[in-house]
């Protein structure tokens, strides 16, 4: 039934603002659809609504807010704050919905809306759909009568809520006096509350990424450039670099060399450090198709297992909640930690390694390099028209390089769920068969597209 959604992808709903499915018709659907779908309680009925830093966001906020009003739906506004704080305050105000306008990583021209159920969570692909069924139903009849349109209100102090939430994750007793930290926010809804919290915890921060004007989130800033974080530790001579994404749900590290640590290292450390101080639960972390083999062989030498999932945070965190572990993400920077958060915390899981770096007394270099990873390359091919993984042609490709792997390595092939592209892959232990099998396979991607 999701292959079969014409709103709703991986994440949420995304796209081109102003252009469908990103349109104001769109989203005032939405919020009439899914305004519906979670009135259930016979007390008046709460949405959170959240946004970052995107132009776009006033418009499909005002949209979205008509339309949850419609429905007899009470709206929270809470302005630009990160992902995680909208989960957060979902549960934390007892609403029914929490909603966050983002695209996430993606430039300013995209926009997006994702949806979290009154635990937090982000909805299953079964409420998505019986939403999106709705949003194509005339919904006249069923909206409320004019003595039970909803109220909108804004809520002032919930950037310091979230930024207490966050505090609270830091181990009790500890302090960043010392440290001086580059923080990269991407332009984007961490860039207020992410070095507020990291300085009201004694941090010395140098700022970047911090002057939205709504146009240049994640523009040559942020986890997805993160050679600017890299260069500004070294610049500043900083102890360690944090780059968050638009929506501040992942994160990646510099060290004081200004190398780049990327989500699987984070996960290895944080899974090292839980399992000495007896935080783990179980025996599994999850990820997805895309980490290193070096994290699952270094796992196992520790006794745990790593179990991978689908790419996508929303796949990682069901596979925890099955499993009941309390650490899981991608190499990304998704980083989820359940025992805090419902979803990734990009602010969360820096606070965590920075616990390391201060309970050790080592450097960011020394305590982020916890494996050896399998040389891997991965390598975005974009396309126009129709998803050519649909092609016989595609499998064709894949059971050719899997016979050159020959058993010695992996090969993901697969379509982004956020823009139109194929993603391609590879890891062994030989890094020029690597490099070269790549190459001659985005070549024979790019015959057919």
């Amino acid at each position: 039934m999701a292959n079969q959604r014409v709103f709703f992808g991986t994440d949420g709903i995304r796209g081109q603002a102003n252009t469908s499915p990103m349109t104001v018709e769109v989203a005032q659907k939405l919020g009439q659809a899914a305004g519906l779908y979670f009135k259930h309680r016979q007390n008046r009925h709460t949405v959170v609504l959240g946004k970052d830093t995107r132009l776009s966001g006033y418009m499909i906020e005002c949209a979205l807010v008509a339309g949850f009003l419609s429905a007899g739906m009470d709206v929270t506004l809470v302005g630009p704050l990160p992902t995680p704080a909208i989960a957060f305050l979902t549960r934390s105000l007892r609403a029914d919905i929490g909603v966050m306008i983002s695209a996430s990583h993606n430039p300013f021209t995209d926009n997006g809306i994702k949806l979290f159920g009154p635990d937090g969570f982000k909805l299953s692909d079964a409420a998505e759909s019986e939403i999106e069924s709705l949003m194509t139903d005339d919904l006249t009849s069923s909206l409320a009568p004019p003595s039970e349109i909803g109220r909108a209100s804004r809520l002032n102090d919930a950037a310091g809520r979230y930024i207490e939430f966050v505090k609270a994750s830091f181990p009790r007793g500890l302090r960043l006096d010392g440290l001086k930290i580059v923080l990269d926010c991407a332009h984007g809804s961490a860039y207020r509350v992410a070095p507020e919290a990291l300085w009201e915890l004694g941090a010395e921060i140098i700022r970047v990424g911090c002057e939205p004007d709504g146009v240049n989130i994640n523009h040559n800033v942020g986890s997805t450039h993160p050679q600017t974080v890299c260069d500004a530790v070294k610049k500043h001579k900083a102890d360690i670099g944090i780059a968050l994404d638009g929506d501040a749900d992942r994160v990646l590290i510099a060290d004081e060399n200004g190398e780049l640590i990327d989500g699987d290292q984070i996960l290895a450390l944080i899974a090292r450090s839980w399992q000495k101080r007896g935080q783990l639960r179980g025996q599994e972390i999850v990820a997805t198709v895309m980490s290193n083999m070096g994290l699952a062989k270094y796992l196992e030498d520790m006794g745990l297992t790593l179990f991978r999932t689908a790419v996508g945070d929303r796949y990682v965190v069901e596979r925890m909640r099955q499993a009941s572990a309390n650490i899981g993400g991608e190499q990304s920077g998704h980083v989820v930690l359940s025992d805090y958060s419902t979803t990734g915390d990009g602010l969360v899981a820096a606070l965590q390694v920075l616990a390391v770096m201060i309970e050790s007394k080592k450097t960011a270099s020394e305590v982020c390099n916890v494996f050896k990873p399998y040389p891997q390359m991965l390598k975005n091919l974009r396309y126009s028209g129709p998803n050519p993984m649909n092609k016989p042609e595609m499998k064709e490709i894949n059971q050719w390089a899997h016979e050159q792997l020959d058993g010695q390595g992996r090969l993901v092939l697969r379509a982004s769920g956020t823009e139109p592209l194929i993603r391609v892959m590879i890891e062994a232990e030989d890094e020029n068969l690597v490099q070269t099998l790549v190459q001659q396979v985005c070549d024979k991607i790019s015959k057919i597209t």
